[in-house]
């Protein structure tokens, strides 16, 4: 039986249910959703999982998929027509270490997304909503971030790769190496960056933090002007997932670093959560 590959509405014949749509997603051999609406146009749309599809369904819509894919808590769905053609299909659910709430399903747009959240603004206190974050600090790290102000456990550990990491239960889902602008011109010339960021490869997600200006690298005075900006980009291309972030100074390194960190953690915890 092959895979269905195209988008299917389709009215709900449960005369009971409050969700008068069933949707069908070509992913993951065919995920079955309720939905309050057969679009979202002005809103977002509230669905539920559906256990099984109805044989007298009656469908309404069926339109090939240009697009249909995962994206952490998300799928991104595109569909080979004119308007109404590119969604997102969002899973949410309650925010670690807060009590109540129930996870939750959203079908929307761009545009009903940003309605959804008008004024919303980056948030100043705590990374990615958590409560608390334990963040592993390797133990060859001689001066470490404090986290200082912010709902931060440290612990001491060996860590495979990386400076500063977190776990989902016993493995390692995300990892950030932390340079000194010294080490960092250092590591780029002997070419022990390399090994660094293959290391980091391995892990689901890594980042490169260099506590330094990226037009620093032109003031190097041991090296020809730009050859360090070169090696850089050899290295962004050869290893694209891992990012090296210039913070421009410490502070701002350990705030992306703390960042970056609880974002990763709450991004593969949810999206182990969903395959």
């Amino acid at each position: 039986m092959t895979e269905q590959v195209d988008f299917v509405i389709a009215r709900n014949p449960d005369p009971e249910s409050t969700l008068p749509y069933l949707l069908r997603l070509p992913i993951d051999g065919g995920i079955l959703l309720k939905a309050r609406d057969r679009w979202p146009t002005t809103a977002r749309v509230y669905c539920h999982p559906l256990d099984e599809w109805p044989a007298d369904a009656e469908i309404v819509e069926q339109v090939a998929v240009r697009h249909c894919a995962r994206r952490g808590a998300a799928i991104d769905l595109v569909l080979d027509r004119g308007r109404n053609n590119r969604s997102q299909i969002v899973f949410t659910r309650p925010n670690p270490g807060r009590v109540g709430g129930r996870p939750m399903i959203f079908w929307q747009t761009a545009r009903t997304a940003k309605r959804a959240r008008p004024g919303q603004r980056v948030p100043t206190r705590r990374a990615s909503q958590l409560d608390q974050l334990t963040i592993e600090v390797d133990t060859r790290e001689r001066y470490p971030y404090k986290f200082a102000g912010r709902p931060v456990e440290r612990r001491r550990s060996a860590l495979p790769a990386g400076d500063y990491a977190v776990r989902d239960d016993d493995r390692i889902v995300a990892a950030v190496e932390r340079k000194t602008p010294e080490d960092f011109n250092k590591s780029l010339i002997d070419g022990s960056l390399n090994y660094r960021l293959a290391e980091l490869a391995a892990l689901p997600a890594a980042a490169v933090v260099v506590e330094q200006r990226y037009g620093a690298l032109l003031n190097d005075q041991y090296t020809q002007p730009g050859w360090l900006l070169e090696l850089v980009a050899r290295l962004q291309v050869r290893y694209p997932s891992i990012p090296i972030v210039f913070a421009d100074s410490r502070k701002l390194a350990e705030e992306y670093t703390y960042r970056y960190l609880a974002a990763a953690l709450v991004h593969h915890t949810v999206d182990d959560d969903q395959t």
